[in-house]
């Protein structure tokens, strides 16, 4: 999942960076704040560095904290991506002339497409994270490290499910057809008439409610490919500067 960032930082295995590995991600951090953020002093970073001590996590909580990440340390996918932009704008700021003419990919084509509104949303302001988060909460949507990843999650649901359209849609009472339940083979028999008619009856809305969950997992599935699916684009090189 941060592929895009370790590759625009040149990082040595954007690939197989793999953050649960303890060892790895100590050494990546170290790599991070010797080549990229340099928050601290080079004499100031030995705590850092000593990734074998058993005080590393303590001195890796004062680093989140100094660099005034949002995240704490044991939300360490939360944290790894947030530091990783963090980067990627000083790194930008850095070189600013390099990155000023270069074209995005999609640029040779022709076709003109219809701008994304978000684009121009700041990802990273206090209160645009403080609304996505509580809109998700509210909604009861899976939390995200990306908050543009969650807020596109919350406009399709909304488009899907809250619109005035699809409200009045699902307040439309459903209009039955008249069931011969003497059609309906039971595949067993209880002795009683009366039992053997219940059961014809909760079979078929039995059928009818898994009827009901094969559709609402179909639509569950097309609002996370159409999320997945989207190749975005790290809004934050758009600031410049420490």
């Amino acid at each position: 999942m941060f592929r895009r960032k370790l590759t625009a930082l040149d990082y040595h295995n954007p690939s197989g960076f793999d953050c649960k590995d303890e060892t790895e991600f100590r050494n990546f951090i170290v790599w991070l704040e010797d080549q990229k953020i340099r928050h601290y002093k080079i004499e100031d970073r030995g705590n850092l560095r000593n990734i074998h001590s058993s005080e590393w996590p303590q001195f890796f909580e004062k680093y989140v904290q100094d660099v005034s990440c949002p995240f704490t340390a044991q939300e360490r996918q939360e944290t790894v991506d947030w530091l990783l932009g963090l980067a990627v704008r000083f790194e930008y700021g850095d070189n600013v002339d390099k990155y000023r003419d270069c074209k995005p990919e999609a640029a040779s084509n022709n076709t003109e497409k219809p701008s994304d509104p978000l684009i121009n949303l700041d990802s990273n302001n206090p209160d645009f994270k403080a609304g996505v988060t509580a809109l998700a909460n509210l909604l009861q949507i899976q939390r995200h490290d990306d908050y543009l990843v969650m807020l596109k999650a919350i406009r399709i649901l909304i488009q899907e499910r809250l619109t005035p359209e699809a409200i009045a849609k699902s307040s439309q009472a459903k209009e039955g057809l008249p069931v011969s339940l003497d059609k309906h083979v039971l595949g067993f028999d209880t002795g009683d008439a009366t039992l053997n008619e219940a059961a014809r009856i909760l079979r078929l809305l039995h059928i009818e409610e898994l009827r009901d969950l094969q559709t609402r997992i179909n639509e569950a599935i097309v609002a996370v490919q159409a999320i997945i699916a989207d190749p975005r684009t790290d809004h934050r090189l758009g600031k410049v500067g420490r």
